[in-house]
């Protein structure tokens, strides 16, 4: 016979006591009660009315809601659904990964820019980095202000490590394109590169199979609309290859200047020349007359028989065999600062010049030539096109907006584009 109701309404009274005394030190017997209790009312069966119990008496509401479980098939159903669910989550959502290598060379510099800045202590490749960052800004806000067009700046990142700044300016006032690009490179070198330059730089490990490098330069060209003005080249840079720390290894500083007119005004070469003399002449008055020589030899068009222009220096590979670190770095400072005073004066005499047809015609031919040589001969080109991922269009920036060939052309005799012509075929000393 099943026990009366209010037996069991007395039961579950007892043991909702029972779980508030022992609900902050459950025992074995109240997990015991629990368990015994509900396995006996979900066995027992339903109660049969009282014999004084009123027929057809109503259940009270509140027990009803009590015993009765909603929904039970549907509350099963969700229930699987939702663990299941939970389950797939777990076993294939991807964990969050946990870095365990060392941060790179690049992640390192970056640190250390941003938690102390650059200073005269800092690894030279952060000072070589932050100069050519200040010239490149200098340089294209007076360029800025003699147009009276501003720049276009592109930046990118690269996923190795490092950054470019491209600032370009096409069909300005006075520049029919005019570029001035820095570029910040981290990679590895692998051992056939590094055989290769061994021949120039014996402070590099022959043994090891890779080495880490960082490079670093600030590049512009500057192609004025009047065939009067001349073009202007210029580049500085410096390479450095690091071990896992960081700590520099073998290093050098390259780069040059040089001149470029379609129409040549004796002054004006000698102005250019004169002004890098002088920051030469700073550092080593040997500098001058070699590095002068060095880029005559270097835009050299061979299957031309010419040169690309008048001239400059040109200087590649100096490293703790020429002079020390800091002595080198002072030098490239001064012949990087030497530019706007070497060619903003020229550009000022001749940007206004007036011009026709025919001397439009003999600067595109030139121009043809300089584009020749970029694409054939200079090394710097080829090594970036070749360079995997590299940026092309910041690349060939150096290349004019506009350029003409023509076949079999022959200057008159006697002519401007003639006395040109003599002097880049037998390079002169113009100072």
């Amino acid at each position: 016979m099943a026990a009366p109701r209010h037996c069991l309404l007395k039961a579950d009274t007892f043991t909702n006591q029972f779980r508030s005394i022992h609900v902050l030190q459950p025992s074995l017997k109240a997990q015991r009660w629990e368990q015994l209790r509900f396995a006996s009312v979900s066995r027992r069966p339903a109660p049969s009315p009282s014999p004084n119990a009123t027929p057809n008496a109503k259940i009270p509401p509140e027990e009803t809601a009590r015993n009765t479980v909603w929904a039970p098939k549907l509350r099963l159903s969700v229930g699987l659904v939702f663990v299941s669910t939970l389950i797939y989550s777990m076993l294939t959502s991807p964990s969050t990964p946990h870095r365990t290598e060392a941060p790179s060379i690049a992640e390192r510099d970056n640190r250390a820019k941003y938690e102390g800045g650059v200073t005269a202590s800092s690894p030279m490749r952060l000072r070589m980095e932050a100069f050519i960052k200040e010239q490149q800004k200098v340089i294209v806000a007076e360029l800025e202000k003699v147009d009276g067009q501003k720049f276009r700046v592109d930046t990118w990142k690269r996923p190795a490590g490092g950054e470019g700044i491209s600032c370009v300016l096409q069909d300005g006032n006075i520049f029919e394109k005019a570029g001035v690009n820095i570029s910040i490179v981290y990679g590895t070198l692998p051992r056939p590169a590094i055989q290769k330059m061994r021949v120039n730089h014996r402070a590099l490990d022959p043994d090891v199979e890779s080495l880490e490098f960082f490079a670093s330069g600030l590049s512009m060209v500057l192609h004025p609309h009047n065939p009067n003005a001349p073009t202007v080249h210029l580049n500085y840079r410096y390479f450095e290859t690091m071990d896992d720390k960081g700590e520099g290894k073998a290093w050098w500083f390259g780069g040059g200047t040089d001149l470029t007119p379609s129409y040549l005004f004796d002054e004006d070469a000698i102005h250019f020349h004169k002004t890098i003399k002088d920051a030469c002449d700073k550092h080593d008055k040997e500098y001058y007359p070699r590095f002068k020589a060095w880029c005559d030899k270097y835009f050299h068009i061979p299957h031309r028989g010419e040169s690309r222009g008048v001239g400059g220096i040109f200087f590649d590979d100096l490293d703790e065999e020429e002079k020390d670190q800091e002595q080198l770095f002072s030098f490239v400072t001064d012949c990087l600062e030497a530019f706007l005073p070497s060619y903003l004066p020229i550009l000022e005499k001749r940007k206004d010049m007036p011009f026709g047809e025919h001397e439009k015609q003999w600067q595109q031919l030139r121009r043809g030539r300089y584009v020749e040589f970029n694409l054939v001969h200079d090394r710097g080109t080829s090594f970036g096109l070749n360079t995997p991922g590299a940026r092309v269009e910041s690349i060939l920036m150096s290349l004019p907006l506009t350029a003409r060939w023509m076949y079999m052309f022959e200057p008159e005799k006697g002519s401007r584009e003639e006395r040109l012509l003599g002097v880049l075929k037998k390079p002169v000393d113009w100072v």
